[in-house]
């Protein structure tokens, strides 16, 4: 039975303050880690191994695999575990009330992973995968709970604000981890360090900037209910699904949430993709439709996005508040049409560098915003004490459906060899989710979950 405990009170500035500073922690390894560092490196190590094979490919498990193509499937093949975790995760959180543990565990789990990288050199190239499939499964989990915090930490009110100010404070961490690993990078030859190296001490490094900013977390980070004990003959797991199955008989109570979710579902593929895809467009050869940028400029680009986007965070909560949450994403989502079309179009000649700069600025713009006040808006629509199972939903609707943008990018890219025409092939996602998020009654859906809560009240 669970025990009743006083309740901590909502918008307490120094709670929140250690619930962003998560953000700042973990944004370390997405950055540095999947962004930049971490693929490059081990495509590299492949490609070492793969020369004792006659067919270019190196051996992992026995299995014959590109290069290349190695850390992409161990990605895809972590989005999956993610897929199929997440949501047992987010009920047992929600009944054990141990949603703080589970996030230190995972968020220790993960950094532990990324910080062990330090070792994959040589015929260790295989663990660089093994161990980012592990360290991305924990970074997912954690989210989970770290995102469910958000409805017991801020009134509806100043839901949009915190949910962009977190974002804003994982852009700016991130963002100067980045700054220093490359900085690192580029001048480790003057400082008598091998580049190879210097990348396992910035992927170190990640892990380290992750577990080491995460206490300020979980020193300021306060349950809101006491741990809940299991029934007799019960488990954990057992617990979990059963709390799930209950989740997806009640979930035709929440229409409007869905109809949200299927919103989400297309509008963040399309703007994950364009995220995705970016680096590998800006760098390419005109002739294939790039950009053919340097490496130099490319990487000032990227740090000025990351930069500008703590700003644009910030911008978009204030926007939030004054023509509503929904509002304020469909804006974003014609602005992304905009980035799309401009990428397609634009971007030749002389100025394209210029032209980058100013279409990246646009990029930072709205890419935390749209993804803030999303987080946001829905913490508005699902019922309490459900918040880890449904905040599991929105993750896996986030992880579960990016692979899809990535596939017509290059299929459209392989059919007709221009990268410009994938670029379009995106702006999909943008009209199906304008298509959809206009019709979302918000109302209905805050609504929905109040009538639920009320009952479910009044049944217990």
């Amino acid at each position: 039975m669970a025990t009743a405990t006083a309740k901590p009170q909502p918008n307490d500035r120094r709670e929140i303050f250690g619930w962003g500073m998560y953000d700042w922690a973990n944004s370390a390894f997405s950055t540095t880690v999947g962004t930049v560092f971490l693929g490059p490196y081990v495509a590299a190590l492949a490609a070492t191994a793969a020369q004792a094979y006659p067919d270019g490919n190196a051996r992992f498990l026995g299995l014959p695999v590109a290069p290349d193509s190695f850390l992409p499937y161990c990605i895809s093949f972590s989005v999956l575990l993610q897929v199929l975790f997440l949501p047992i995760l987010g009920a047992i959180a929600d009944y054990s009330h141990l949603r703080k543990r589970m996030m230190q565990i995972f968020a220790t789990i993960g950094a532990v992973g990324t910080i062990l990288l330090f070792f994959v050199t040589g015929n260790l190239w295989w663990l660089g995968g093994v161990l980012y499939i592990v360290a991305n499964l924990a970074f997912g989990a954690a989210l989970v709970f770290y995102n469910a915090y958000l409805p017991d930490i801020a009134s509806e009110d100043e839901r949009d604000r915190v949910s962009s100010y977190g974002w804003a404070m994982g852009y700016l961490g991130g963002g100067l981890l980045l700054a220093l690993n490359l900085a690192f990078y580029i001048f480790s030859e003057d400082l008598g360090v091998p580049g190879d190296l210097a990348v396992r001490i910035n992927l170190a490094s990640a892990g380290i900037w992750w577990i080491g900013f995460s206490m300020l977390t979980w020193n300021r980070l306060r349950p809101r209910h006491a741990a809940r004990s299991l029934p007799a003959n019960e488990t954990y797991i057992s617990i979990g699904f059963k709390q799930l199955a209950q989740t997806f008989r009640e979930i035709k109570h929440f229409p409007e949430t869905l109809k949200f979710l299927l919103a989400y579902f297309l509008y963040n593929d399309g703007i994950q993709t364009v995220i995705a895809v970016s680096a590998t467009f800006a760098a390419a050869p005109i002739a294939r439709g790039g950009i053919e940028l340097e490496t130099q400029t490319l990487t000032a680009v990227i740090l000025m996005i990351q930069f500008m986007a703590f700003f644009g965070a910030l911008f978009w909560g204030k926007l939030a508040s004054w023509i509503g949450s929904k509002q304020s994403i469909i804006v974003s989502l014609v602005i992304w049409l905009g980035v799309v079309l401009f990428a397609y179009g634009g971007l030749k000649g002389d100025t394209r560098v210029l032209q980058f700069f100013i279409l990246g600025a646009f990029i930072a713009l709205v890419m935390g915003g749209s993804q803030a006040i999303s987080r946001s808006l829905y913490a508005q629509v699902i019922p309490i004490g459900k918040e880890a199972e449904f905040y599991s939903f929105y993750e896996v609707s986030e992880r579960g459906t990016s692979w899809t943008g990535p596939l017509i990018f290059g299929l459209v890219n392989q059919m007709f060899g221009d990268l410009r025409l994938g670029i379009l092939a995106l702006i999909f996602y943008f009209i199906a989710g304008l298509a959809v998020l206009p019709f979302v009654n918000i109302q209905k859906a805050m609504a929905d979950v109040k009538k639920y809560d009320a009952e479910r009240n009044n049944t217990q």
